[in-house]
């Protein structure tokens, strides 16, 4: 059986991207920071997918909890095959009030945190010369937003990064790619007022929001063997927007 680790992987995109991989036959690993009894019901919904499942709180801009991570999730499923790197957060403001801290946690978990995990798979996916590693990051990135400078240049660090590290390791049996998210309808987005969600409706050709399904299909294939010619890809799930 192989072994997905998702980071970020108990609520919102992350919980539906852990299930899909939990019924396309994975045996998942979610890595959560917080919220226990969110990561708790997610593995409890993964096992039942009749997977092995199990849960690891870390911080993936640290790096010792990023290795104990691995180390829990080797001993206990096997080495990781499939990684995605969800985790991420938000710290808005225009640049001129944003502060230095704000701007520091946002590229350390987001960006960091990213580049701390995929280096911790890479070993153990060089040796077995078969690896999938699956970014997260956002249409942001390519396009910019204001009022987050830092989330949307920890995005475009991430497809940087992305197209980067698929370079050095497609000759191992390992590939890289990024998923970018538009308008997802969450528990995050539902707090936007009306009027900010109709204008960005209209900037959607298909005419209604992504649901965390529409991502979590896309990592799903990227995950699979279907995939094994993709790489150092960016792939936009925005209806078009």
């Amino acid at each position: 059986m192989s072994v997905a680790l998702v980071t970020g992987g108990s609520r919102g995109i992350g919980k539906v991207i852990s299930l899909n991989l939990a019924k396309a036959g994975f045996d998942v690993a979610i890595c959560y920071s917080g919220n226990e009894a969110a990561v708790l019901e997610t593995v409890t919904e993964c096992k039942e997918q009749g997977v092995q499942a199990i849960s690891v709180k870390a911080d993936v801009s640290n790096i010792d909890d990023v290795n104990a991570m691995f180390e829990e999730v080797k001993s206990s499923l096997g080495a990781v095959e499939v990684l995605v790197n969800n985790a991420g957060i938000t710290k808005d403001g225009l640049l001129i009030r944003m502060s230095e801290a704000d701007f520091d946690s946002v590229i350390d978990i987001n960006l960091k945190g990213t580049f701390l995990c995929t280096k911790a798979a890479i070993k153990d996916m060089m040796k077995a010369r078969h690896g999938r590693i699956i970014n997260i990051t956002s249409i942001v990135g390519v396009e910019g937003n204001p009022g987050q400078a830092n989330y949307c240049a920890s995005k475009a660090g991430i497809i940087g990064f992305t197209k980067s590290v698929a370079k050095e390791y497609g000759a191992k049996g390992i590939t890289v790619n990024a998923v970018a998210p538009g308008f997802i309808q969450t528990a995050m987005t539902d707090k936007l007022p009306d009027n900010v969600k109709e204008a960005y409706l209209k900037q959607i050709p298909v005419g209604r929001f992504g649901q965390p399904e529409d991502i979590a299909n896309v990592v799903e294939f990227l995950a699979s063997e279907k995939a094994a010619y993709v790489t150092g890809q960016v792939v936009e799930v925005t209806g078009g927007m």
